[in-house]
């Protein structure tokens, strides 16, 4: 009988791991630009713009706090299981599923103030009025949690 080694082969295979270096690279991305952007709205003038960009979209005064804390709250859940190694790979992915979801759902809102005509573009990011940075971070959230949730489980 001809036996194939298999041993040097990784268990999740090549192709997936491949895939999962690049989804964790995104996930750093992701996370390392949603702290940040938290947490400067806590500072001037920031804080100043981002009430400014939140009362002028009609949107409840509640949105400030919420949309601070969380785009801190997903930038850390898209860090900390890749920096931590207290979680399972599958604990990792269904952390940044989430995340991703979560995401998502920041950068419509964040959309919506863009396209109000009472939000002037001097408080918007980078002072561009056409929602691109929003539209392009909606899009790298969805592949990151498409492609998380494609990814086969690692014990199978």
């Amino acid at each position: 009988m001809n036996k194939i080694d298999n041993t040097k082969q990784p268990p999740f295979g090549d192709k997936n791991l491949k895939a999962l270096r690049r989804l964790k690279r995104l996930s750093f991305f992701l996370g390392a630009l949603m702290f940040p952007f938290g947490f400067l709205k806590f500072s001037h003038p920031f804080s100043v713009w981002f009430h400014t960009q939140i009362v002028n979209a009609g949107l409840p005064l509640i949105s400030i706090p919420f949309g601070m804390f969380g785009e801190m709250l997903v930038g850390l859940m898209f860090l900390i299981p890749w920096l931590s190694g207290a979680f399972s790979f599958q604990r990792r992915r269904q952390i940044n599923i989430v995340a991703s979801l979560i995401l998502i759902s920041q950068m419509l809102v964040a959309t919506y103030v863009h396209l109000q005509p009472n939000v002037p573009a001097r408080v918007l990011p980078l002072g561009i009025k056409t929602p691109f940075i929003p539209l392009t971070v909606l899009v790298l959230a969805a592949l990151n949690g498409f492609f998380f949730n494609k990814l086969p489980n690692k014990e199978s």
